[in-house]
């Protein structure tokens, strides 16, 4: 059985008020959506500088909530 999936648009007084996804085509949708924000997540961190601690500085304030 072929799946058709193509989407379907719903139409209210003449306008397009909603569309329906196959899921596996929304799923993908928000997989590559979530992929965009990560990659300028990504940018946004290369492009500050970044700042070194000696590590007896940050043992002093690291307090583990264990």
């Amino acid at each position: 059985m072929k799946i058709n999936n193509s989407p379907k648009i719903v139409i209210r007084d003449g306008k397009p008020v909603a569309v329906i996804l196959d899921i596996e085509v929304y799923q993908e949708m928000l997989e590559r959506l979530e992929q965009v924000e990560d990659l300028k997540d990504l940018e946004e961190i290369r492009s500050r500088s970044a700042q070194f601690r000696e590590l007896d500085e940050f043992l002093a304030e690291y307090s583990p909530n264990v």
